[in-house]
């Protein structure tokens, strides 16, 4: 039996790895868990349920301190960081944004296995991360770098020529007009259920973008040979082409349990994960390349990655700022990515900005957050 801890655990994939978890109780044994607490009857709920020992919050902590008795309740804003670092089998953290890099960072020194579903820890620290992680210690949740992990044991690192990530192209992928868009669209998506801001970063495609530098990071690959495509049906969600001209791709309905499930029990599979493919029906699965021209974001963030210091946490934390200006009816959609092109702009010198530790990713994050207000100010009517 694996001995589990949950990082955001009342989000999305926090909610999708206790289903798995309840589904299969004699495999995993739920410790600790942890959210920001400002919905603190869902991780009530969830801590009775699992019988967890330790919960963490940011928010409400007296609340649930009151609703648990028996169960240490850790609150503050370092509550992920400390429970990260518990002794256990594997760390899951399903945070949303960069304030899940200090967890991630935590769990890597305590020794323990990460299932990372949080793409900015590598983003914005990649480089930090990937040194302070052992061979095997980190595996990916996202289900396009799961794929990928899964299709790379088709052979050698040395036989690798090129990764392929897919995008489902979110709501706007066929429309040429981006003025105008309103919120309830912008949340529409057609395939994926998600939190609002990945949601909003599918719709810009620098969810593909975020994606990109953290396949860099995990795979150690180029960023030339890296690739993004559309392919609207979401079921083949990454492949890898070797150097002898094979492509191997892995394949799934579109929801993340199935990624979720394998980080969890890695190296094992885990059965009946997810539904399989429906075979006795008939499938259309389409590929096209990224319109650049619509969806700047993609190469804006391989522009970051390949510059490398402190460019991708500043386009990661310029694009929180703005995505929340969006979600506030403060910024066009349109207005998204040329904000954070601007800031990004704004750094002459970001490519030679260290980024020694923690301490490094959040003054420069906090810099490139308030330049991206600056310039909201300055966009207002």
């Amino acid at each position: 039996m694996r001995d589990v801890v949950i990082l955001g655990s009342t989000g999305s994939i926090g909610t999708q790895a206790l289903e798995i978890i309840a589904n299969n109780p004699h495999e995993f044994r739920v410790i600790a868990l942890t959210c920001a607490g400002s919905n603190p009857t869902a991780i009530i709920e969830q801590a009775k349920k699992f019988n967890v020992q330790y919960v963490g919050v940011i928010n409400n902590g007296e609340t649930i301190r009151a609703a648990l008795p028996g169960v240490q309740v850790i609150d503050g804003l370092e509550a992920s960081t400390q429970i990260a670092a518990m002794e256990c089998d594997v760390v899951l953290n399903a945070i949303t944004g960069s304030i899940g890099l200090g967890p991630t960072l935590a769990a890597l020194e305590a020794g323990n296995i990460l299932a990372l579903a949080n793409k900015e820890s590598l983003v914005a620290g990649g480089d930090l991360v990937m040194s302070k992680a052992q061979i095997n210690q980190i595996i990916p949740v996202d289900s396009e770098h799961s794929a990928i992990w899964q299709c790379a044991q088709a052979g050698s690192r040395s036989e690798i020529r090129k990764l392929v990530l897919t995008a489902s192209g979110g709501p706007f992928r066929d429309r040429t007009d981006l003025e105008g868009i309103s919120i309830e669209e912008a949340l529409a998506h057609p395939t994926w259920s998600m939190g609002a801001v990945v949601t909003i970063n599918s719709a810009t495609l620098v969810n593909k973008g975020l994606e990109i530098i953290e396949a860099h990071h995990l795979f150690s690959m180029p960023y030339e040979n890296i690739d993004a495509v559309i392919h609207p049906q979401s079921v083949v969600h990454s492949l890898v082409e070797f150097f002898d001209g094979s492509t191997i791709a892995q394949a799934s309905p579109p929801n993340m349990k199935g990624a979720i499930a394998y980080a969890l029990n890695w190296p094992e599979r885990l059965a009946n994960s997810t539904q399989p493919i429906d075979w006795t029906r008939s499938h259309d699965w389409s590929f096209s390349p990224i319109d650049a021209q619509r969806f700047p974001a993609v190469e804006l963030a391989r522009y970051c990655g390949q510059g490398g210091g402190a460019l991708p946490a500043i386009f990661n934390a310029a694009n929180e700022v703005a995505v929340d200006a969006f979600l506030t009816n403060a910024l066009k959609f349109s207005s998204i990515v040329g904000v954070v092109a601007t800031v990004v702009n704004d750094y002459d010198n970001g490519a030679a900005v260290p980024v020694r530790d923690l301490a490094d990713v959040s003054a420069i994050e906090e810099d490139a957050r308030m330049k991206t207000r600056e310039h909201l100010i300055r966009l207002a009517p």
